[in-house]
Parts: C-alpha cells; sequence; structure tokens
C-alpha cells in the first residue's frame, strides 16, 4: 500500500465523530423541513432539493463541509427528512427525535473512533 494510500485510511475507515453543535443544527434543518412541509412543500419537491445540495456539498473538502462530512451523514439527514413526509408530525417533535438519533450516533462513533495506546483507532473504550 502506498503512503498516500495510508494517509487517507482512517478517513475512509471512520466516520467523524458528531458534535453536539452539529447535531442541534442539523435538528434545527428538519425542524425547518416540517415547517416547509406545513406550508405545501412536497417530499418529492424537498427531497430533490436536498440531494442536489448534497451533491454540491461533496464537492468541498469534508473538513470544511457542514454536517454531511461522510456518508454516514448524508443518510442520516436524508432519513430524516425523509420521515418529516412519511411519518408527519410537529416540527418541535422531528426536532428532538433527530437530535436523539444524532447524538446516539455521536456517541457511538467516539466509542468506535478512541484512539487506543498507540494513537491508533481502536474499537474499544
Amino acid at each position: 500500500m502506498g503512503i498516500a494510500a495510508m494517509l487517507f485510511l482512517p478517513a475512509i475507515c471512520f466516520s467523524h465523530a458528531l458534535s453536539p453543535q452539529e447535531c442541534a443544527e442539523g435538528g434545527d434543518f428538519i425542524r425547518n423541513a416540517a415547517l416547509a412541509r406545513d406550508n405545501g412543500m412536497t417530499e418529492e419537491q424537498f427531497m430533490s432539493r436536498i440531494e442536489e445540495d448534497l451533491e454540491v456539498i461533496k464537492a468541498f473538502p469534508p473538513e470544511l463541509r457542514w454536517f454531511v462530512q461522510d456518508d454516514n451523514d448524508a443518510q442520516l439527514l436524508l432519513t430524516a427528512a425523509s420521515s418529516v413526509f412519511r411519518e408527519p408530525k410537529q416540527a418541535a417533535v422531528h426536532r428532538l427525535e433527530f437530535l436523539i438519533a444524532c447524538m446516539n450516533r455521536a456517541g457511538n462513533d467516539a466509542q468506535r473512533t478512541v484512539p487506543d495506546a498507540s494513537g491508533a483507532p481502536s474499537n474499544a473504550i
């Protein structure tokens, strides 16, 4: 394996751990998706727009992106956005459900990427 490939290996193997700030901002986005739904936007319109936006975001290096730094982030956001339309609830409820899912994932990501004594990522705490 070349040196360049080894340098990028950690970014490929491990998703980034979401911060509470990222979860809060994602929750606000999902709340706004529910408000857009309440104001007449269809699931097709919203999902088409978010998928276009995600493609644009992916053109930037992961460290410069808001929230969607990897495919796991994108999937979390897309799943929650789809839920807004397929399982309609109050905007605040969708926001809360997203925050819970995001913080649970953030905790799981942190556990998977905790460095061991050598500084290498470890699956155990």
